[in-house]
């Protein structure tokens, strides 16, 4: 049975957008790892993409769209726990397919419960002044992959 896709706010459009590129470099890391790509090769991509990407994303929504709901709420503290668990895999200076594999795990289940759950609760409890902060702070950037060396090709 498919289910039919999340209608999500306009002001919450862009940080969806940045997960589906969250979810892309799961698909890289998984895509690497199946074809024994050398880790440092993948670990280079995805300190790239932690530097230009997630270290920001993060920042927004626990600056400005976990708040909605207080930091008390169940969901928000499994999303702040989910964010520092991530924060180290990413920033471990440790480069094996053990820890690659892991942040490939963590961040899908992550992405897939704020956009399923999180996300859809947030939308449905903000004011239209709280979701014009939301926007007002993201920044409406294209993404500009790494194609420097597309090790999952």
């Amino acid at each position: 049975m498919a289910s039919s896709p999340i209608k999500r706010h306009h002001a919450l459009q862009g940080v969806s957008r940045e997960h589906h590129h969250g979810l892309l470099l799961c698909w890289k890391i998984r895509t690497g790892l199946s074809k024994e790509v050398e880790p440092e090769r993948i670990k280079a991509y995805v300190d790239w993409f932690y530097e230009t990407s997630v270290r920001n994303h993060f920042q927004l929504e626990e600056t400005y769209i976990f708040p909605i709901l207080g930091n008390d709420h169940p969901w928000v503290k499994k999303a702040l726990t989910d964010h520092r668990r991530l924060t180290r895999l990413f920033t471990s200076p440790i480069c094996d397919t053990k820890i690659l594999g892991q942040i490939e795990e963590e961040l899908e289940a992550h992405i897939r419960f704020e956009e399923r759950q999180l996300f859809n609760h947030i939308q449905q409890v903000a004011n239209s002044a709280q979701l014009d902060t939301i926007e007002k702070h993201h920044q409406h950037e294209t993404f500009n992959d790494n194609t420097h060396d597309p090790f999952w090709n």
